[in-house]
């Protein structure tokens, strides 16, 4: 059902934990299977110096979240923002089709923490 990298990343994730007076934090879930992600982000001269993540869900939720993080560290902020769910799940060598739709929101929650960064720094 999952791949091995899926299953790497759920039962060894990386970067797991809050990062403290963090610089962005955003946060996604869906109602529906309960998954809840939050990403928090440290950020010096545009780049994504360190990110860290805390997610209630599945294992695919856990996975997609893990790999955000790999992805989106040491990314300046705009080329964090077009990293996609998809390309998340891609990296991961695919989700099965139930799980893309809940738990790969991973993006979507680093998306949400680059836009209250920017929000903040306004």
């Amino acid at each position: 059902m999952y791949s091995e990298k899926v299953m790497d990343h759920f039962t060894n994730p990386r970067n797991v934990g809050e990062i403290e007076n963090a610089d962005g934090v955003g946060e996604v879930g869906n109602a529906s299977c309960g998954d809840i992600m939050r990403i928090f982000l440290r950020v010096k001269d545009n780049v994504i110096e360190d990110v860290k993540f805390k997610t209630f869900g599945c294992g695919a939720a856990i996975a997609t979240s893990s790999m955000i993080t790999e992805m989106a560290r040491g990314k300046t902020l705009e080329e964090a923002l077009v990293l996609t769910n998809q390309a998340v799940a891609e990296a991961l060598d695919g989700l099965p089709p139930a799980k893309m739709h809940c738990s790969n929101l991973a993006a979507d929650a680093l998306h949400a923490a680059i836009n209250n960064f920017k929000e903040q720094s306004d």
